[in-house]
């Protein structure tokens, strides 16, 4: 017979940490490290399952320049005090000493050579080495203020029983990879405790096109090509790539975070280089060349054709046969503006199931900088 939990003893912790992912470990070791005795449970049956999956595999753990401007806030000012308290250098000082080996990618991200394990592993180490308990498969179903000595603490009840802690630390994530178990439990406890929601939308997401976009465009899924992509004045350069769906790529996700629907995005085709310029020497050294035939000098010939036979540029280079010397100044300016702005309208995103991160989510007013701790509870 199946035990009654309701007779079993009240499980006595200084900490409980809910949500076994990178931030629910990291703080786990650190209050272990600091003598607390801690308990984190999760009701996924694996350790760090959006770990595993981080950076295709090898786990994109940190980067050498992150810094407060990277992060999206309507308080901009509010990740100062955590990013002065923990950096990128200390999480890789740990990462050296548990000699895992990694590399630079591009723009400082930092990878493992081998595999996205060797960081949870790293964590699980440390959480071992501070007495941390770990229990998975363990589900919260209530969580309840009460009083202790004269102090604020905490009763949950758990798959796992009652549980009794002078801290709680919600460490669930957001709604990215609801098959991976994420869910809305953490924002659930927030508004429990009287924190305030913005709106959430999946960051860090690939576009989906209209119908339309896809029949001309379909033929260059997983083609990729370095551009500027911008949006409402935000900017990045790095890969975008094409898909069965859409576009997608680095400089696709991270202007993602800046899109809203209705808003039109844009791409710079050939980066770096001066396109008036260009073009003008292109009138004097491959006068008779089709622009087609040029603009395949910059681009994969299939992305240049695809492009030359599509919406404006269709228009101006005549299906990119036109030879470079019959274009008037006018339809020169028109080039360089359309290569250089090349409009689109996404018709949406891919949603949570591919999106990295999620936008929003409780709001920062009565949150210490410094600590994160709720200031609802004090």
């Amino acid at each position: 017979m199946p035990l009654n939990q309701s007779l079993l003893p009240t499980m006595q912790y200084d900490a409980v940490i809910i949500g076994a992912g990178a931030s629910g470990l990291l703080c786990a070791l650190t209050a272990g490290d600091r003598g607390r005795k801690v308990l984190v449970i999760d009701h996924a049956n694996k350790i760090g399952k959006k770990i595993l999956i981080s950076g295709g595999g090898r786990c994109n753990y940190t980067n050498m320049y992150a810094e407060p401007a990277n992060y999206l806030s309507g308080n901009p000012h509010f990740c100062k005090s955590a990013l002065s308290r923990y950096t990128q250098w200390d999480f890789q000082a740990l990462v050296d000493k548990h000699h895992i080996p990694w590399h630079e990618k591009t723009l400082g991200q930092l990878f493992c050579n081998h595999q996205s394990s060797d960081i949870v592993e790293m964590l699980v180490a440390e959480c071992q080495k501070s007495g941390v308990a770990i229990r998975l498969k363990a589900s919260l179903k209530h969580v309840k203020r009460v009083a202790s000595e004269g102090a604020e603490a905490f009763l949950l009840d758990t798959t796992l029983g009652k549980i009794h802690c002078t801290s709680l630390v919600v460490a669930t994530g957001g709604l990215s990879f609801p098959t991976m178990g994420a869910s809305g439990l953490g924002y659930e406890l927030a508004e429990q405790f009287g924190h305030h929601l913005i709106e959430r939308l999946p960051g860090l997401v690939p576009f989906t096109m209209d119908k339309q976009w896809l029949a001309h465009f379909i033929e260059l899924s997983g083609v990729s090509a370095d551009v500027i992509v911008s949006c409402n004045g935000q900017s990045f350069r790095e890969n975008i790539l094409f898909t069965h769906r859409g576009l997608s790529g680095p400089a696709v996700l991270q202007i993602s975070s800046y899109w809203r629907p209705g808003n039109k995005v844009s791409i710079n085709w050939l980066p770096g280089i001066s396109i008036e310029d260009w073009l003008n020497d292109l009138r004097e050294s491959k006068p008779k060349a089709e622009f087609r035939s040029v603009l395949s000098d910059q681009l994969t010939r299939r992305l240049a054709t695809a492009l030359c036979t599509y919406g404006e540029l269709q228009k101006i280079t005549d299906n990119g046969s036109k030879p470079v010397n019959q274009f008037s100044p006018n339809e020169l300016q028109q080039l360089a503006e359309n290569l250089e702005a090349w409009e689109f309208m996404p018709a949406g995103t891919e949603g949570y199931k591919k999106a990295e991160v999620t936008l929003g989510g409780v709001a920062t007013d009565n949150i210490s900088s410094k600590t994160f701790e709720s200031q609802n509870q004090s």
